[in-house]
């Protein structure tokens, strides 16, 4: 395996978390670098690419940002049009309009859920507990 070496500059509060979070787990803070940068950033054949800058970007935020993006909704409307789509499937069936709406939904809806459990995965791996959002 070839191994790369770099020199990372970040904010003072991300690093203390880092240390954090390595101490908490007996390691060397560049191992807690790699383990969090590894699990962002899957490989690219895995991901749509803007699926893969979205969770690269998620590691970059601080805690505050995670818990909002956690407790984030789909949008209301857009689940109420994919629900109607759906029965309407199943009644009737779909033009070919109505079903490149619902795909184009679909996938809306399983990327927001990806996004939202990739801020639930680190918001685990720096220690939260999360069955705070289950009540929420």
């Amino acid at each position: 395996m070839i191994v790369q070496s770099i020199t990372v500059e970040m904010p003072a509060g991300l690093y203390d978390r880092l240390k954090r979070r390595a101490e908490q787990a007996d390691r060397s803070v560049e191992a807690e670098v790699l383990e969090t940068v590894a699990a962002a950033v899957p490989p690219d054949e895995e991901l749509p690419p803007d699926l893969v800058v979205a969770v690269a970007r998620l590691a970059t935020l601080d805690d505050a940002a995670l818990w909002q993006t956690a407790r984030s909704r789909f949008s209301e409307e857009k689940s109420m049009q994919l629900e109607a789509l759906h029965l309407q499937r199943q009644a009737t069936g779909l033009s070919q309009a109505e079903a490149q709406q619902a795909a184009v939904l679909a996938t809306e809806l399983e990327k927001f859920m990806f996004i939202r459990a990739q801020a639930m995965a680190l918001l685990m791996q720096r220690g939260y507990n999360l069955s705070t959002l289950a009540s929420g």
